[in-house]
């Protein structure tokens, strides 16, 4: 190669190089992913839920479909400290007229007996035991469709728990309270 042709060559390969780093030097970092404390799950209605205990503003609140129960407590102010948030499924999705409850850490919440009747949605699989037909097993079946699908909304609701039909339902109903 001629003198005269390599000087213009080794100039234009130290732009395009230079050109290149500047390029890859420019492009913005991409912002850390974050945790956003607010209400997801839009879809086109709203929701209106009754939260009680241990939060900031209970009462009720207004939430999109495909709202969460995490979602319906950061509506109504968030938690407050010695709220027990492990007796809750928070991933459960909520419903329209829902009641739910944030118990205190220290069993001062929702009482799992109003006396005489379980509360469906509040008792450990021990007092599920004392409703009339239910064994351990049928128990367990329960509290996990209630942490997988979130509270029974009424007490018909248990016809959805396998093992639970009109006959067992009927021999519980006067044993159950919801919420």
């Amino acid at each position: 190669m001629e003198r005269r042709h390599f000087i213009p060559a080794v100039i234009a390969a130290a732009l395009v190089g230079g050109a290149g780093l500047w390029y890859t030097a420019a492009a913005p970092e991409p912002p850390p992913p974050t945790l956003i404390a607010s209400v997801s799950g839009i879809s086109a209605g709203t929701l209106t839920v009754h939260v009680t205990g241990l939060v900031a503003n209970p009462g009720l609140v207004s939430i999109p479909e495909g709202s969460r129960v995490a979602d319906a407590l950061v509506a109504a102010g968030g938690v407050v400290p010695g709220a027990d948030l492990g007796a809750l499924n928070l991933a459960a999705p909520v419903s329209d007229g829902q009641h739910l409850n944030v118990p205190d850490a220290s069993g001062g919440g929702m009482a799992e007996t109003d006396g005489s009747r379980v509360r469906i949605n509040t008792a450990g699989v021990d007092v599920l035991q004392s409703l009339p037909g239910v064994g351990p097993v049928l128990a367990e079946r329960i509290a996990a469709h209630r942490d997988e699908y979130g509270p029974f909304a009424v007490v018909e609701d248990l016809l959805d728990v396998t093992g639970i039909g009109e006959a067992k339902l009927a021999a519980m109903r006067d044993s159950v309270v919801v919420p």
